[in-house]
């Protein structure tokens, strides 16, 4: 008997997570969220127990708005969460509240929209080439959208649309697709952060479960949000989806998890754990061409979650996205949460949005590209992702050829092709990146009153 309670009591720490030797500072720990799809890893760590394997008992709360979940994190209310990739960003240099906050893993790939009402697309629909089969092409640039924006504006009416927060992938790539159309979506100063400076389409903040209620109402004429709340209108048949961020810059960076810098510091074998768990989290999600994503829209479409229909978050969730109703197509790269290196924390996507900071006036003066290189190092921590990583490898819970082991931080350029505007981008040269926009800040602009000077 004792010869047998030995080879059990061996046998069961074999089987035992080698997570176990991570001697953990912290496990209780509290993560916050907002009611979005990408914010999937967190609720498949949790319900597949990957937390429970790293020997953390985790707690995860919706929060009500971005601002509330990052005053969250700076106080230690909550010990992490699903972030604005540039929320990070802007609080390590001081724009809005200051505070050092970084991240160790980035949470997924394209995920967006840019929707308008139903009565904007048929304004937009005659400026729109067909295909063959009477469709509208795709990509719809936002050129479409210039003359519509004309007739208001000669009509005296402004025209509004609506972000979910200043320093947003959403206010960013909204910017980014009307820019690209010839449209103004306007700048910010110290003195001015409406961002609405000299627009021509006026951007504001609206919370994401709001978009499609705000829009019905008529308080905005569209607005560029996460999922599920683009297909939610197709779904209310209220607005129609006119592009996704997969057509506007292919395999994008999204959401981030961010910590406090404190924490990583004081916490490091938490911080790994933590890492190891949300890994396991994207693998699960992508893993055999998506076959888990139809559990996964099911654990999302609970209440403590999304909490929006099953068959709402499914519409963007499973490999295809609808536009108007009926209009369904294959886009099986929408929601990426771990392949093509997507949860990764790359440099060069700290210093895209660093970019979008300066090109729009949230970053006042020029900067030199050493700035933007340090800055994005002392945020985003791939040294600590990788550290995760060896860990999942050497437990046999994740594959070595997945990982990019050599990288020194920044992403090949994006070809051309891949945007929009046909402008490519190299995160190693931001100030040449910024010269080649035609529209935004360059060189040693500034806004000042309500002009671009210098």
């Amino acid at each position: 008997m004792h010869r047998f309670a030995a080879l059990l009591a061996a046998t069961t720490a074999l089987a035992a997570p080698a997570a176990a030797e991570l001697d953990l500072e912290k496990d209780e720990l509290t993560f916050g969220f907002i009611k979005l799809t990408d914010m999937a890893p967190l609720a498949v760590a949790y319900e597949q127990g990957y937390f429970d394997d790293e020997g953390l008992f985790v707690t995860l709360e919706a929060q009500a708005n971005w601002k509330v979940l990052l005053d969250g994190v700076i106080d230690g209310q909550l010990d992490g969460a699903h972030m604005l990739a540039g929320q990070p960003l802007a609080a390590t240099i001081g724009y809005g509240t200051k505070a050092h906050i970084i991240t160790p893993f980035s949470m997924d790939l394209n995920g967006n929209g840019i929707t308008v009402s139903n009565q904007i697309w048929e304004e937009m629909k005659p400026h729109v080439p067909l295909m063959d089969d009477g469709r509208p092409q795709h990509p719809i640039s936002a050129s479409a959208l210039k003359p519509v924006v004309a007739t208001y504006a000669n009509e005296g009416k402004p025209f509004n649309m609506g972000m979910v927060f200043p320093v947003s992938t959403h206010n960013y790539e909204l910017r980014y697709w009307l820019a690209a159309g010839g449209l103004q979506p306007g700048y910010y100063s110290p003195e001015n952060i409406t961002g609405q400076i000299g627009a021509d389409v006026l951007l504001s903040v609206t919370p994401p479960p709001q978009m499609p209620s705000t829009m019905e109402a008529g308080t905005i004429y569209g607005y560029s949000v996460g999922e599920p709340w683009n297909q939610q209108a197709v779904a209310k048949g209220i607005g129609v989806p006119v592009i996704t961020d997969y057509e506007l810059w292919k395999n994008n960076p999204e959401k981030v998890f961010g910590l406090n810098a404190d924490f990583a510091e004081q916490y490091p074998n938490t911080t790994l754990a933590v890492t190891k768990a949300l890994i396991r989290a994207a693998q699960w999600l992508d893993e055999n061409d998506n076959a888990n994503r139809a559990e996964a829209v099911r654990i999302l479409s609970q209440p403590d979650y999304v909490g929006a229909d099953y068959d709402v978050i499914a519409a963007s969730m499973t490999g295809t996205f609808e536009y108007e109703k009926g209009d369904k197509r294959d886009v099986p790269d929408f929601n990426v949460f771990f392949r093509y290196h997507a949860t990764y924390p790359f440099y060069s996507d700290a210093i895209w949005y660093l970019t979008q900071m300066r090109r729009w006036g949230q970053i006042a003066e020029a900067k030199p590209d050493s700035w933007y290189d340090e800055v994005a190092k002392s945020v985003y921590k791939p040294a600590i992702y990788l550290e995760a990583a060896r860990l999942l490898v050497d437990e046999g819970l994740a594959n070595e050829a997945d990982f990019p082991w050599d990288s020194d931080g920044y992403k090949a350029p994006t070809p051309s092709e891949d945007i929009i505007d046909g402008i490519a981008y190299d995160g190693r040269t931001p100030n040449a990146y910024l010269d080649s926009l035609p529209i935004g800040l360059k060189g040693d602009q500034r806004v000042v009153g309500t002009e671009v000077q210098g």
